[in-house]
């Protein structure tokens, strides 16, 4: 019988008052996950490393903490995950890769000291797409987690933060951390019918994160819900919890074309309906023009696999070129024939892109598009290779405008009400404004509400 998920009735702030009434202890809601981990993660495969003895000794160190008088606030004795691109201390860093890279891991960074801060229990590392630079979730190196949406046909979790996702829908952990550098943790989030939040470059450090393109990489946050989303994004950049806007003052820009072109006929109607919800409460929803963002289909092909070939050292991935997941071999490979007037072309337009594409959120509050075109694909289908770079292209086209454009983003997930995958609806906001686009989220999830959570049972070892 599957341990009961402790965070599935009121998520983090439900716990957080149960925590302080002494209804609950961080060992015993440690332990749960723990338990749901070991009967659950053989199957679906979303962590890289489970820290079974550290997190129950962390556990009882936060209650005794709490026991003596000190509280550190709103995540004290949480369990949460972290994607295996971000060094914690005495758990081993392999960014889903098997080359040898200890010189790329450096010390913890500042975010996972302020989880450490905040009293958060870390259960373990979470599987991740070899170095980030892929988005189906597939990784050949390390092993791919599975959607746990569906029992009978091994589906795709979206990648690269696929490990995270997969764990937060399945509940194995309150909730994870992930990053995004194409849509990493909108678009798994999105697939695995959770929440998901991409902040504007730099808003939290990179350190302590093995690089996949320094100046694009962001951490983000894969949460059960916006307000969840909200709460941890408070605590970790120690400011005021965000509140639900006021619907009926908010104006969506809708892009006229690009983010709904090709969509899957039930994802078009899922997000048609999600606008007409919107507009229900007095939301407007209005066309606009974004002819920036097909601009990506040029930038990410060569910049992504350039920056990474220049952490690792062409010696390097020449030698280990075997050894790694060969779609991503492959797309390494080409950055070996990359011009560097070519590189510095891509820059220097993207530079430009991004300061005429600000002046188009006048009048608008946020931007909204499905957060992919496409639902998670049979794993098996991956093995055409063609049919496997159209569907990649599928879930990158309408979240790597956000990067390219250094705007803050989300993913909702949509309603499961008539339908059995889940699907993500995605808001993108001004750089830097990442709390005011959590308040329209927080709005925005009110107005539609939250699905309903995987089946489970199946999925027991």
């Amino acid at each position: 019988m599957l341990t009961h998920d402790p965070l599935n009735e009121g998520g983090l702030i439900e716990f957080a008052k149960r925590f302080r009434k002494g209804e609950v202890t961080s060992e015993q809601t440690t332990k749960a996950y723990l338990d749901r981990i070991d009967a659950l993660n053989p199957t679906l495969q979303a962590f890289e490393y489970v820290a079974n003895d550290q997190a129950i000794t962390a556990a009882q160190a936060i209650d005794a903490l709490f026991a003596a008088g000190a509280d550190l606030g709103p995540l004290m004795g949480v369990p949460v995950a972290v994607k295996d691109l971000l060094t914690v201390d005495g758990m081993p860093t392999y960014a889903g890769t098997r080359l040898d890279i200890a010189d790329l891991i450096g010390p913890e960074g500042p975010v996972i000291r302020s989880l450490r801060r905040a009293g958060c229990v870390i259960l373990g590392k979470t599987k991740t797409v070899e170095f980030a630079l892929g988005i189906t979730g597939v990784s050949a190196p390390r092993g791919t987690p599975r959607n746990p949406w569906d029992a009978e046909i091994a589906r795709l979790p979206g990648g690269s933060s696929s490990g995270s996702a997969v764990a937060v829908s399945a509940g194995l952990c309150a909730f994870a951390l992930g990053s995004d550098t194409g849509g990493s943790v909108r678009v798994p989030a999105a697939m695995n019918g959770i929440f998901g939040l991409k902040v504007s470059y730099g808003r939290f450090s990179n350190e302590g994160c093995v690089p996949l393109a320094p100046h694009i990489d962001t951490i983000g946050l894969l949460t059960r819900s916006a307000r969840d989303a909200a709460l941890v994004f408070s605590v970790l950049t120690e400011s005021p919890m965000p509140e639900a806007a006021k619907l009926e003052r908010l104006t969506f820009g809708r892009p006229e074309s690009y983010f709904f072109e090709d969509l899957d006929p039930e994802i078009s109607e899922r997000v048609e309906a999600a606008m007409g919800k919107l507009a229900d409460t007095g939301s407007r929803v209005l066309p606009f023009s974004l002819p920036e963002a097909p601009d990506r289909e040029q930038y990410f092909p060569v910049v992504l696999p350039v920056c990474l070939l220049s952490q690792l050292g062409t010696e390097r991935f020449l030698k280990g070129r075997d050894l790694m997941d060969p779609v991503i071999a492959r797309r390494v490979a080409a950055a070996l024939d990359a011009r560097a007037v070519d590189y510095l072309a891509l820059e220097t337009r993207r530079a430009a892109s991004q300061k005429t594409a600000l002046k188009r959120f006048d009048g608008f509050d946020a931007w909204i598009s499905p957060t992919a075109t496409v639902y998670p694909l049979p794993i098996d289908d991956l093995a055409d290779e063609q049919t496997g770079m159209k569907f990649a292209l599928g879930m990158t086209r309408n979240t790597q405008p956000a990067n390219y454009l250094d705007l803050c983003a989300v993913s909702l997930p949509l309603s499961m009400q008539g339908y059995t995958l889940p699907a993500g609806l995605q808001l993108m906001g001004r750089p830097g404004r990442e709390e005011d686009l959590l308040a329209i989220a927080l709005a925005v999830e009110q107005c539609l509400g939250q699905p309903s959570q995987p089946r489970l049972a199946s999925f027991l070892r």
